[in-house]
């Protein structure tokens, strides 16, 4: 008995390998999000100081179900369960689709993005939107500051899974050959308490903090190294 590929899957090598890395991108990012989705129904209960049992029952859920998402133990998670989920503690699920590699970019990751461009010198010139590496590498830099060093800039309003985002940077750091990297970060207490938290682990990446590279950036100076800016 002959089998056939599916069509999608047959011819070069080249194509073959796209569909792979397609699937793969696509399981990454279902991964980001249950871990995004699960975390902040874990901060919404305990900042309601709602019990497992009240939102499983206010959700017609089991509260294993519940205790399982919040837990991330639950590879895949029905849409109709999380968005009751959500529902019961006063949320509402969202789900988007963007074309990929098209940034999208909400109306506080802007602000972000421009209170650090009102606070450098005249001297670095900026780019939003820069790619990582050549064709076919759908990454960006959320800006590039060119002038007296160049510097690759990631923003972040609102900080979920640290080690995910200090991953994500180093590659993209190792990629595009930037000599710093700056994470730009929201000021607010779920993300001054999350960076308290982690500092240390963060360290190794981002040894500078906000006054070392503010200091630098206003003066129109190299800055001291990779660092954490809160704006």
């Amino acid at each position: 008995m002959v089998v056939k590929a599916p069509r999608s899957a047959r011819g070069h090598d080249g194509h073959m390998a796209s569909i792979e890395r397609a699937r793969d991108r696509g399981i990454r990012q279902a991964t980001d999000l249950r871990v995004v989705v699960g975390k902040e129904l874990l901060d919404a209960r305990r900042s309601s100081g709602l019990s497992q049992r009240h939102v499983a029952r206010t959700a017609r859920l089991s509260q294993s179900r519940v205790s399982r998402t919040e837990r991330l133990e639950d590879p895949a998670p029905r849409i109709d369960e999380l968005a009751t989920h959500c529902a019961a503690l006063g949320l509402r699920l969202v789900i988007k689709v963007f074309p990929e590699g098209s940034p999208v970019r909400d109306a506080g990751h802007l602000r972000l993005l421009q209170a650090l461009r009102a606070a450098i010198h005249g001297s670095y010139r900026w780019q939003s939107e820069v790619p990582v590496a050549g064709p076919g590498d759908l990454r960006a830099w959320d800006a590039v500051l060119d002038g007296p060093a160049r510097i690759g800039v990631d923003a972040e309003t609102r900080l979920h899974d640290v080690q995910q985002v200090q991953r994500r940077t180093e590659l993209k750091r190792r990629d595009s050959g930037v000599p710093y990297v700056l994470l730009l970060v929201s000021s607010s207490h779920h993300n001054r308490r999350v960076l308290r938290e982690h500092r240390a682990a963060l360290a190794s990446t981002f040894p500078y903090d906000t006054g070392q590279i503010l200091r630098a950036l206003r003066a129109g100076a190299a800055p001291p190294g990779n660092g954490i800016v809160v704006l």
